[in-house]
Order: structure tokens, then sequence, then C-alpha cells
């Protein structure tokens, strides 16, 4: 897909046709992709619609052939392409759809910002495989660096810029402030850079590293994907005042969106972005104290917490105990799942950090969890299709390219 879409852009624009076109036949069944005098491909509506490479050459080549539903199978004679089964062709061009999305997304994102997908094609091909096995291989021993890479590259484009600055070693850097003690998984970049470096030397930035790492951790954790546009250069200063403007766990929605607003996204990429909790963990003492004492009433606790929750936080994290201990904010599901359940634990006053209930509490963003939920009567949206969207406006803040900043040899210091 993303080989048919370098070359010929607009094929991303023609694929929802397909999908489109389908769907109002017979349902989203590919019923238009099959060849005959007299189907569904050769009506009129249908005459110039193009593309039907792309699902081909996809359903050749895809791992779904793995796939063996015997009840309604169907091989077609004389068919320009085999898809063993209905429910196949089905999921082959749903993801082609979605593929397609994407790339329109990234690509609209990235032509005003001097980046672009495949940036390192011709000067260092095995680039972005190099930093997913990697990642690939610490995840395998230690899933949580997934959301440690993903706050990570939050905390780095929030502060200087998507530059890398928050990797730089040193007193007073980033890395120092406040908020980034509690950041992990520099040894997945280093590790990266390392390999990159004897692969392509001084080609690959660790701000470019930092950004494909983040949507690697995505993936493996049972995100979607998103194609990462890349050519970022790497920054030269790294200040650990200028962290103290990142958003913080007690902050209201409104500061939030003025925080969010001033790098330029939008209260909706305020919503997808914070979903990023769905995978991860907070220590007690950055939201203990909604446990006890919060108010003068009641049972003492923050009133937006959950009645039924409240002791069972209180056990993990009892007053005065140590404040330190790690704790799921996506609770009740599967450690290190990407999912939408984070949104559905807001509605039921699940939400560990009191800035990310607040997304439920506060109608303004309400409504965007609710559509991340499904709830009915509002308009759906896909959280994997508008995460991978958010991240890609998000991983362009302020970034440097050309000749700005250096290409780092080794990702903790300048050159």
């Amino acid at each position: 897909m993303e080989s048919h879409c370098k070359s010929n852009l607009p094929i991303a624009l023609r694929i929802p046709r397909v999908h489109f076109y389908d769907c109002f036949v017979h349902g989203c069944d590919s019923s238009i992709l099959i060849e005959g005098a007299a189907n569904e491909k050769t009506a009129p509506p249908n005459n110039g619609i193009t593309s039907y490479t792309v699902v081909a050459t996809l359903s050749k080549n895809s791992k779904l052939h793995a796939l063996k539903f015997h009840e309604n199978s169907r091989i077609e004679k004389n068919h320009p392409f085999i898809i063993t089964t209905i429910m196949e062709s089905v999921i082959v061009i749903t993801i082609v759809l979605m593929y397609s999305l994407l790339v329109m997304t990234s690509t609209s994102a990235q032509s005003q910002q001097g980046t672009r997908v495949g940036f390192y094609l011709r000067t260092c091909p095995r680039a972005e495989s190099i930093v997913r096995s990697t990642v690939e291989s610490h995840f395998r021993s230690d899933p949580t660096v997934a959301a440690g890479l993903l706050r990570m590259h939050f905390h780095d484009c929030f502060v200087q810029g998507c530059d890398a600055s928050v990797l730089i070693d040193g007193l007073g850097t980033e890395k120092t402030a406040l908020p980034n003690l509690g950041l992990r998984g520099y040894e997945v970049i280093n590790d990266a850079k390392s390999k990159l470096e004897a692969a392509c030397p001084g080609v690959v930035s660790c701000a470019d590293i930092l950004a494909l790492a983040a949507r690697d951790g995505v993936v493996l954790s049972r995100g979607l994907t998103w194609a990462v546009p890349t050519g970022r250069r790497d920054g030269r200063i790294s200040s650990a005042s200028e962290a103290a403007n990142l958003p913080g766990f007690t902050d209201s929605i409104d500061d939030q969106k003025l925080k969010f607003a001033a790098k330029g996204l939008t209260p909706k990429d305020l919503v997808t972005l914070v979903g990023g909790h769905t995978i991860g963990t907070t220590a007690c003492q950055f939201f203990s104290y909604r446990l006890y004492n919060f108010t003068t009433t009641g049972n003492g606790a923050d009133p937006t917490i959950n009645p039924t929750f409240l002791p069972q936080l209180r056990a993990l994290c009892p007053q005065n105990g140590d404040g330190t201990r790690r704790i799921e904010l996506d609770t009740g599901t599967p450690s290190n799942r990407f999912d939408t359940a984070f949104f559905t634990n807001l509605r039921n006053g699940k939400g560990i950090l009191e800035s990310d209930q607040k997304l439920w509490t506060d109608a303004s963003t309400r409504t965007i969890v609710q559509q991340f939920m499904g709830i009915r009567g509002l308009l759906g949206l896909s959280f994997g299709v508008e995460f991978g969207r958010s991240m890609v406006k998000m991983s362009n803040i302020g970034i440097k390219t050309g000749t700005e900043g250096e290409i780092r040899k080794v990702c903790s210091t300048i050159n």
C-alpha cells in the first residue's frame, strides 16, 4: 500500500471511493471486485473506478491467506486475484482504506513541515526496520517500555519541539526537570542509535528514532499503525526550566486546552493524545491526594471517583504509604493493551489522574470521549485512526529540518 501511494499519491484518494461504492451494493462484501460481464464492476457508476491493482497486490502478498474459513469460501474462475474467503476480502479492502486515510493525513500534515514519509529510503533504507526490531527486542523483555517511549516522545515535543532535547544528559537539562524524572526508555533509543550509526553513520536523527519508536511501541501494544513522517534534526539546547509548562496531572481542562493550543493542537487532539494513557502506569504520589482529605464532607475523597472504586485505590495506595508504587492508568483491562477501555473508565468514574477524569466531567471534552466510546446518536470516531492522525501533528511541533540543528552521533550528548 505504501509503495503504491508513494509512486502515485492520488491512489490514496481513490481507494475510499472503491470502499464506498462496494458498501452501497450488497453491503461491504467486496462484490465490487469480482470480474464478469454483468457484475458490479461493469455498471456505469463504477466505470471510472481505479485502484483495483492495489487491493490485488495486497491480497496476493498478505498473510491473511493463512486464514482458512472453509465456510462461505469463494474462488472465482478467471478472477484477477484469488481471495480465499468473503471475510478475507472484506478485511483486505478495509485495511487498504484505513491505510490510505492515514497516508492522506500524514502527507497533508508533513507537507508544510519539511518532513516526509520515507525520508531515509535512499540514505538509510533499513532505518525504520532497525528501529522497529530494536523496540521489539526490548518489548519482549519488558512490554511496559511501549508506554515509556510514547510518554518520552510527548514530553520531548512539548519542550523545544520534537528535537530529542529530552535525551541530552547534563546538569540543568530537560531530563533533570521534575516532570521528566520518571521518563524511561532511554536504553531503547540508545540501542537503536548505535545500530543505526553502524549501518548509516551520521544519517538518522535521534528525534526521528524517538518518533518511530513511539509508533512501534503502540503497534506492539495492539494499536493501529500510522505512517511517520521523518526528516527531523536534533536540537542543541536542553533546559530544565522550559519543561515547567508541560501539561500537569492537576490541570483544569481550560489549562490543558491552552497548553495544547499553544502547540497547534485542538481539543480533539487533547482527548486523543491523553487516550494514550490506555497503556502505562503512574505513581501513587500523583493521585493519592484524591483519596484522602480531598473534601471535608462524605468519605473525604474526590467526588468524581466512583465510590465502589475507592476501596480498591485506597488498598493500592494507603495513606502515608509508598508514594513511588506504580499503578496502571487503565484499570480492569489487560495490561499494555492499546484500546478504548480508558475512555469507558472515565465515564465510570475510574480515571486515575485528576486531569484525566476531568475529560469526562467537563462538558466540552465529554462529547469527544463519548465519540471514541461509540455512544449511540453521536458521530463515532475510530480511536486508532485518530490517534495516528494526532501523533503526526504532534510529532511535527517545532521541528528542525534542513540545515537546522544537527544529527547527533550519540543521543545523550550534542556533537
